[in-house]
């Protein structure tokens, strides 16, 4: 028995259906409808995070800092805050920075660039050691290889992925260090890192896979089901 249409009398639902069907027409070839929606797509990403930037960080750490009564326009039983004039320091190179849009001020916008980018490089690099350097380190050396059991003894299961965890990590390192110009393997320790290698990159990839594949599930699911009620 054929499932009867209920087609959706939602207008988003209508928009989101479209706009999809839209995207789905680049499978046949580029085409209008699909530049239409990858034209939409980047224009409403641009101005929601416009929008996310400016009421989580123009308006809370420029504006009412400097204007405590712009508070009030939000809520009026805001209490008012200290002035802070601290946050014209921002507010300046945040102004330089659009002084590209005039050529002849395009120059004042080097100095809040090479503001932001020796900040964020210094950031950085702390973060990068952390996370990069030393939690990778401690996750994969953890407590050690052989893991403690609640009851006494050794955790068999835990142990071996610790234990298969660590020689996969040395092994990849010494495929690294053992490998000639031109991808030449010269140790048997090299060619077990590189098939540790190419199992971790293929588990990375049929990751991505599953991923995009959710996706076209729930976009198929709301066409069928939200919209045409065929679900």
């Amino acid at each position: 028995m054929i499932h009867p249409l209920a087609v959706s009398h939602d207008f988003g639902v209508w928009v989101g259906a479209l706009l999809t069907l839209m995207v789905f027409s680049f499978l046949y070839r580029d085409n209008p409808f699909y530049k239409f929606a990858e034209h939409v797509f980047v224009g409403v990403s641009a101005a929601y995070w416009m929008v996310i930037g400016f009421w989580t960080t123009l308006w809370p750490r420029v504006i009412v800092p400097l204007i405590p009564e712009a508070s009030r326009i939000v809520s009026s039983d805001t209490p008012l805050p200290e002035r802070d004039l601290s946050a014209v320091v921002p507010a300046v190179l945040g102004l330089m920075m659009l002084s590209r849009l005039v050529p002849r001020l395009s120059g004042l916008a080097r100095w809040p660039t090479a503001f932001v980018l020796g900040t964020t490089a210094g950031y950085a690099v702390v973060r990068y050691v952390r996370s990069d350097f030393m939690h990778q380190i401690q996750a994969t050396i953890g407590d050690g290889v052989l893991i403690p059991a609640a009851g006494g003894g050794w955790n068999v299961a835990e142990s071996l992925a610790a234990l298969v965890t660590l020689s996969g990590t040395i092994f990849g390192l010494i495929y690294f260090m053992n490998t000639r110009r031109g991808g030449t393997v010269t140790t048997p320790a090299a060619r077990i890192g590189l098939l540790v290698l190419m199992v971790t990159f293929g588990a990375s990839f049929g990751s991505a896979v599953m991923a995009r594949i959710s996706l076209l599930v729930g976009r198929l699911q709301e066409l069928l089901g939200d919209w045409l009620g065929l679900l």
